[in-house]
This record gives structure tokens, sequence and C-alpha cells, in this order.
């Protein structure tokens, strides 16, 4: 069985098991969370989906890079995004 959920403004298919990565959550490393589904299986609803908070993490560096041609102006800044890493341990209509 499998559902989709809404995570840090995206949506993630996901089943029992899984590991994802999402946008950083709040909580520590080995709490709970019952997530907010969208749809479980092909039935549009609610259902429980609990995970567990594994690991809090960085993204990769991405650069930003400004530029205007001719008049002596360049910016360069960059942005790590801050991650959790998350294990769905059930699914459930």
């Amino acid at each position: 069985m499998y559902a989709v959920v809404k995570l840090g403004g995206k949506q993630y298919r996901i089943t029992n098991g899984d590991r994802i990565t999402v946008e950083k959550l709040d909580g520590q490393i080995g709490d709970k969370l019952n997530l907010e589904t969208l749809m479980v299986g092909s039935e549009i609803g609610t259902g429980t989906v609990t995970a567990e908070i594994i690991a809090h993490k960085r993204g990769d560096k991405v650069l930003i890079f400004k530029k205007k041609r001719r008049k002596n102006y360049r910016r360069k800044n960059g942005h790590r995004q801050d991650l959790t890493a998350v294990k769905i341990t059930s699914v459930s209509a």
C-alpha cells in the first residue's frame, strides 16, 4: 500500500519502509511523526502514516552568481538547505 503525503510544500509517494529526505522538520533524532496524508492507495482521503526521524543534515551547496555586463557588478553567494532524513514506519488506510 502506498500513500501521498505533503511535507515542506512538496508531495511524496511513499510506501512502508521508505527513506526520504525532506526539508528540515522540528524534532530530535528518534522522534515519531504522524504525517498528513492526501491520498492512501487509490482512494482520496485520510489515512495514517507514521515516520521516524533518522538524521538532520545539510544539502549540497548551490551557488548564486549575479552579473551585469559592462557595469563591474558581480555578486557571488551560496546556499545550503537544512534537510531531515525520515524513515516511514507504517502506512494504513
